[in-house]
């Protein structure tokens, strides 16, 4: 079993790379199962991008919530798809997966374009093109590296465990709702309010608006709106474009 979470669709188009190579199934953390069994000898793999150098609010509450059942040997492996650093998101997911008595086998990175537009620039189409290109090669040797069932830490670039309580604060702030805003060229189609992953956002006269003082900050509304209507930070995001991983249907 293959878990994922995904927002624009790295981390989604990893885990069914190797769930493919691994003749396994997956499964969105949004489905809502936390109680899972695993047959004799399945691999367990957890696929989620990198969040201010940690993971994702809701992987984070996925793991916290996960029943996993299983007897006999497993291969419990984490992949972390990054922009800059996978930062401490394999310390992150081994800790919480030993308080629920899992060990985790194997931790790797992946390196994919980075959603987080407020710095980088994915308005050119060939430049990141050139990037999943290069994201093809890292995923094939991850593959291989699952499939030979290696164990320790394969993460490059990332960061110490210590800096999680500062980095987490900062997040924190960052992803108040109030950072975000919507543009007058809204349609009010209503695909950010059902796309949210905390449910932070509802219709209100035919425009969003965000019913929670924070979110995950994901920034899915922001890519997915088919108006780029969303913006954030007074509109920091709006020269560096939208992206979507293009091997996944939105």
């Amino acid at each position: 079993m293959i878990v994922y979470f995904s927002a624009t669709g790295n981390s989604k188009y990893a885990a069914q790379r190797i769930a493919e190579a691994l003749g396994e199934k997956t499964m969105s953390i949004e489905d809502g199962v936390y109680d899972i069994t695993l047959e004799e000898d399945e691999h367990f793999g957890i696929v989620t991008p990198t969040h201010w150098w940690a993971l994702p609010i809701p992987v984070r509450a996925f793991l916290k919530k996960l029943n996993l059942k299983r007897s006999g040997r497993h291969y419990v492996f984490v992949v972390s798809t990054y922009g800059t650093t996978p930062g401490c998101s394999g310390e992150e997911t081994r800790r919480l997966l030993k308080e629920k008595g899992i060990r985790l086998s194997a931790a790797y990175n992946i390196k994919m374009p980075d959603n987080w537009t407020v710095t980088f620039d994915l308005s050119d189409p060939k430049k990141v093109a050139r990037q999943n290109e290069k994201a093809e090669v890292n995923i094939d040797r991850t593959i291989a590296k699952i499939l030979h069932r290696k164990k320790g830490n394969y993460m490059n670039l990332k960061t110490p465990y210590a800096i999680y309580p500062l980095t987490d604060k900062v997040f924190a702030k960052v992803r108040s709702t109030k950072n975000l805003s919507v543009e007058d060229s809204c349609i009010g189609c209503g695909l950010c309010a059902e796309k949210c992953p905390v449910k932070a956002i509802r219709i209100k006269d035919g425009k969003p608006v965000w019913v929670r003082d924070r979110c995950a900050l994901c920034f899915r509304c922001l890519h997915h709106c088919p108006e780029f209507a969303i913006q954030f930070w007074n509109g920091a995001t709006k020269k560096h474009g939208q992206y979507t991983n293009p091997n996944v249907k939105v």
